[in-house]
């Protein structure tokens, strides 16, 4: 197979999005991208391995959207970290399952510094701005929202508790778009109509 280490990385996305975490077996992907079971071992010495490398993957993804949205202001930020998460089910769910993942991976630590410096970052602007007394505190609070409300809406748990979004992305986003509003108002300075 010309490149297998992509080909297992989607393999595995699918998975996850499909099953859930927990139903990710080396053996299994391998089955699916059409190689014998130990050809892994070349870029992943272990389930592990493979799902770390999932969620650096994952994490340099959502930090070059992060990095795209960042011109817009923190709030579009926050609305692209939603979009992510929503576009991207797969990569998300294994990014913040720390039990599966090396944490002491370079690489999974490069990346994740890469993602929070761009969340910091919008958070020192705002401290710039005068909008921010706290920035440790306004890290979390934002952090907190958005993620929360993506992992809200892909468990099912919006609409289940009949909070969710009108059907399909946009809706999502635009829910995103004014909850984040209501932490740290519109983009304009002041508080968005909620």
């Amino acid at each position: 197979m010309r490149d297998l280490r992509t080909a297992l990385l989607r393999v595995a996305a699918e998975v996850v999005t499909e099953s859930g975490v927990g139903e990710v077996s080396v053996r299994a992907l391998a089955r699916a991208a059409g190689v014998s079971h130990a050809a892994h071992r070349h870029h992943f010495a272990s389930r592990t391995g493979l799902l770390t490398a999932l969620a650096a993957e994952g994490h340099r993804m959502l930090a070059t959207a992060l990095e795209k949205a960042a011109p817009a202001g923190f709030l579009e930020v926050g609305v692209a970290y939603v979009a992510f998460a929503h576009d991207h089910p797969g990569h998300f769910a294994v990014m913040f399952t720390p039990d599966v993942l090396d944490d002491q991976d370079p690489e999974l630590a490069a990346a994740r510094s890469r993602t929070f410096g761009v969340l910091a970052a919008g958070v020192d602007a705002l401290a710039a701005e005068g909008r921010v007394e706290d920035a440790r505190a306004a890290v979390v609070a934002a952090w907190s929202l958005v993620h929360g409300l993506a992992d809200l809406a892909a468990t099912g748990n919006l609409t289940g508790a009949g909070l969710g979004p009108p059907a399909g992305r946009d809706g999502l986003l635009e829910l995103a778009r004014r909850a984040a509003g209501m932490l740290y108002g519109s983009p304009d300075g002041g508080v968005d109509d909620a």
